[in-house]
């Protein structure tokens, strides 16, 4: 049987909603542009991409994420799983888990969340 996340929570970090575009592209690709995906949630541990574009899990990914107010943080994930999409509610994405994130990047991360959640722009 495989667990998936909707059937076991094992997550560190509270997730928040949040529609912010991230810029990916697949770890070591020479080619400059990356590919434009919307995430669906963010937390200091990983991220929901919403895409029918679907990456390999395990395979490594470059990330760079607008916070708001000019600046961006980049960190290095993983897919950890991928969803198609079936089903009435279903969303095709991936969940990513950050692998690599500096220090600096994480609290800038943490200071973006908490703003969203003073807010209310994540709900």
């Amino acid at each position: 049987m495989t667990t998936t996340p909707r059937s076991r929570n094992l997550r560190r970090y509270d997730r928040k909603t949040a529609l912010i575009p991230v810029v990916v592209r697949a770890a070591g690709n020479k080619i400059q542009a990356g590919v434009r995906l919307d995430t669906a949630d963010l937390s200091e541990g990983g991220l929901f991409l919403r895409s029918d574009l679907l990456f390999e899990v395990g395979e490594d990914l470059a990330l760079e994420i607008p916070l708001g107010g000019g600046k961006t943080t980049t960190a290095s994930g993983r897919v950890a799983w991928v969803t198609r999409g079936t089903g009435k509610k279903a969303t095709a994405g991936m969940g990513i888990e950050f692998a690599r994130l500096s220090a600096h990047d994480r609290r800038a991360l943490a200071e973006s969340l908490r703003a969203l959640a003073k807010t209310g722009i994540d709900k």
